[in-house]
């Protein structure tokens, strides 16, 4: 399988966030905190290939290197994506979509914030692009977080030229609209969101589905 094949999720109108098989306890490590350890990724990747194991037999998706392949799962609404280097037999590191607490029961089903944390040898590889592409592709609409990284910045930039992107101010867990540009001193406050649409998306779905003002 690969991300042109037939998408986990399918219409936004389906509200569907199922994986092709059932949802699971979380049990992995969180890759937010551990998933630059070498012991923590090494672990996660025999239990990939341990028949019987919860994380074995994920679907298993091509990126943009024949070399890696990306396995995914899903937990209490967050989605796990595991990214392994099928040549040297190892992960390179791991994606969660966070679900977001800052907003509000409307809005939650239809938005996640990615965080990823990779082994230094794999960074600058757009391999996080190719994952967070993966997401916007399979129908994922993605939010980012109170704070960025230059590196993040820039990498929410270029995607933003192939996907719809807006902003909205999150105040007491509503979201208000933006504009699909903003003034730059505007971006540096932290109720300032960035956000992208996934495939099948138009804004006015997306405001209703999510209550936006």
């Amino acid at each position: 399988m690969n991300a042109a094949c037939p998408l986990f999720f399918g219409a936004p109108a389906r509200r569907s966030w199922q994986l092709l098989r059932p949802a699971e306890l979380r049990i992995d490590v969180d890759p937010r905190a551990a998933a630059a350890d070498d012991a923590a990724l090494d672990a996660l990747h025999q239990r990939l290939h341990t028949p019987g194991d919860r994380l074995h037999g994920l679907p298993a998706f091509a990126l943009h290197d024949p070399a890696l392949r990306l396995h995914v799962r899903e937990a209490d609404g967050e989605f796990y994506a595991y990214v392994e280097d099928l040549r040297r037999g190892c992960l390179a590191g791991s994606t969660v979509f966070n679900r977001l607490v800052e907003v509000g029961r409307r809005a939650d089903p239809h938005l996640r914030a990615p965080h990823s944390r990779y082994r230094p040898a794999y960074q600058r590889r757009g391999i996080a692009r190719a994952v967070y592409r993966w997401a916007l592709d399979s129908g994922i609409c993605l939010m980012t977080g109170a704070r960025q990284s230059p590196g993040a910045h820039a990498l929410w930039q270029s995607l933003a030229r192939e996907h719809p992107r807006g902003f909205v101010e999150v105040q007491r867990k509503q979201l208000r609209y933006l504009g699909r540009d903003i003034a730059g001193q505007d971006l540096e406050r932290l109720e300032t969101r960035m956000f992208l649409l996934g495939r099948g998306w138009t804004l006015e779905g997306f405001r209703q589905a999510t209550r936006m003002d």
